[in-house]
């Protein structure tokens, strides 16, 4: 299953985009400490492709897809 999440991104000159933090839904906001790869992917789960990004969120990976103007996670 697939959730569109709400991210804070920063888009560098060459146009690649790279998220900064996540805002949940109830307020909560999660700083991506690194991003470790991207690419091309379509999710298994959420039934949605584009760029996977693996992050590191408080020492945890975690997989977050842009999905042309929508980010979202496998739920």
């Amino acid at each position: 299953m697939r959730k569109n999440i709400c991210v804070i991104a920063k888009m560098r000159e060459n146009g690649s985009v790279i998220p900064l933090s996540i805002l949940w839904e109830d307020g909560r906001t999660f700083d991506i400490d690194k991003v470790l790869d991207i690419r091309k992917k379509a999710s298994t789960k959420g039934g949605g492709k584009g760029l996977r990004y693996t992050c590191r969120i408080k020492n945890q990976e975690r997989f977050l897809w842009l999905d042309e103007y929508f980010w979202f996670i496998e739920i």
